[in-house]
């Protein structure tokens, strides 16, 4: 938050240098028993509220009725949610920021102006964020601090920057899940928020109670989404790879088929013209030798039969030229003893 000097923006700081104290990033370490891992099979968040109130450390499983103890404006509280996505997806979804105003509740507005990079993937990210409540909006500047070696997020206001909280600090911290690692995920979220006295108390329950069920929540349903669409596309593609290697199989074996359909009909033609080649050698068969190629082969192999049986009693053109022959040899014969009389 600022204000402007001769047409620039000048960034006004905030009152302070930070009020409440830090979380440290890591395991949390907190037990769950029977109770707890039941709840968290349910589906359902495990919230544990820690708040120091005349020294005395208050845990408690809150289900449908969310409550906690607060000092003055101020409270803290952590929960659990079991998430059905790997970590990866849902450090993705964390990490998103500059879409929060797309999956977070009560966020109007959500954008990273600063982003530092840093050895092992740890990143410091600067977000200016926007929420609204009914009749108030508040606008804060949040420093946030990935570090994936300790599978963690911590982060504090920005106190270069004026905010509309007092103060607030939180922490994420994503393991793989106990009971399936690769496919699942156990996600810890706390946060403390201080208000300034001029902010109404519903909106500090709401930041230190129903914010946090919601903050898991939020990640939860948007981790889960996100899973299954990747799941669906990856499935997408096996039934692809599927389908293209049984087309090749296919148009392979149709190749082979094409190939020898293709030499049976090589030969089938060869065989037509030993067929033709055998009528045009011989006269006897002169009538069978005027069937078209058109006609099946079966029909061919049909007549050759008859053919041959004709054959053993000889043709009617056979015997026509047999007594030509012989009437000649007759005739000569006379003419031969005709002239033979005459001259004697």
């Amino acid at each position: 938050m600022g204000f402007t000097r001769g047409g620039k923006d000048v960034i006004k700081p905030h009152p302070h240098q930070g009020k409440v104290k830090p979380f440290e990033p890591g395991d949390p370490k907190v037990p769950l028993d029977r109770k707890a891992i039941s709840t968290l099979e349910s589906g359902k968040p495990y919230q544990v509220c820690f708040v120091l109130f005349g020294y005395i450390l208050l845990q408690q499983l809150l289900l449908a009725l969310q409550t906690q103890i607060q000092s003055g404006t101020s409270g803290r509280g952590l929960v659990v949610q079991d998430v059905h996505a790997p970590t990866n997806v849902v450090w993705e979804r964390i990490l998103d920021y500059n879409h929060y105003a797309q999956m977070v509740p009560n966020t109007l507005d959500s954008k990273n102006y600063n982003i530092i990079h840093h050895k092992n993937g740890q990143q410091t990210i600067f977000t200016r964020m926007k929420v609204g409540f009914s009749l108030i909006k508040l606008t804060f500047y949040v420093k946030h601090e990935y570090i994936p070696a300790l599978s963690s997020l911590t982060w504090t206001l920005d106190y270069t920057r004026k905010s509309d909280f007092d103060d607030s600090c939180g922490y994420w911290y994503v393991m793989a899940h106990p009971d399936n690692p690769k496919e699942w995920s156990r996600v810890y979220y706390s946060v403390e928020v201080s208000m300034f006295d001029w902010v109404p108390k519903f909106v500090v329950q709401f930041m230190s109670t129903k914010a946090l069920t919601d903050a898991t929540g939020w990640v939860k349903k948007f981790s889960e989404m996100e899973y299954a669409k990747m799941k669906k596309t990856d499935t997408t593609k096996e039934s692809k790879g599927t389908e293209q290697t049984t087309t090749t199989t296919t148009g392979d074996k149709r190749k082979r088929r094409g190939w020898f359909m293709n030499r049976r009909k090589r030969q089938q033609e060869r065989d037509d013209d030993d067929d033709e080649s055998t009528c045009a050698s011989s006269d006897e068969e002169e009538e069978e030798c005027s069937v078209t190629p058109a006609e099946d082969k079966t029909t061919k192999k049909k007549t050759k039969p008859a053919a041959n049986s004709d054959a053993t009693t000889k043709p009617t053109g056979g015997y026509a030229q047999y007594y030509a022959l012989v009437a000649s040899v007759i005739v000569l014969s006379l003419y031969n003893v005709h002239t033979y009389f005459s001259a004697s």
